[in-house]
């Protein structure tokens, strides 16, 4: 029985820490609490980018990876995307921003 109870707790235990593991950030994958973080901050890009009436946002795509927002798509011209740099730059949590956003 005792070797039983030894077993059950070292199985819990071994569980435990692979999904603490499991939740842990990467170079190339973030964990839970940065993934959300991410969330947030495009949205809030997006949200941004929607409130600009000069610029077409649904053709501009935001990703965001450990604070790092990178724009892409296409847009009419240079101030389009300088100004969609410019609000992206704005929103909290932004570490920096990759533009990727192409002119037609």
């Amino acid at each position: 029985m005792k070797q039983f109870i030894r077993l059950f707790t070292a199985s819990i235990l071994a569980l435990t820490l692979l999904s603490a593991v499991g939740c842990a950030t990467t170079e190339k994958r973030s964990g839970t609490g940065e993934y959300f973080d991410d969330s947030v901050i495009t949205t809030k890009v997006k949200a941004q980018l929607l409130n600009e009436p000069n610029l077409k946002s649904a053709q501009i795509n935001v990703e965001t990876f450990k604070g790092v927002v990178q724009l892409s798509g296409f847009v009419n011209s240079q101030a389009d995307i300088n100004r969609a740099v410019e609000i992206a730059r704005s929103v909290n949590g932004v570490q920096s921003v990759k533009n990727d956003m192409r002119l037609r």
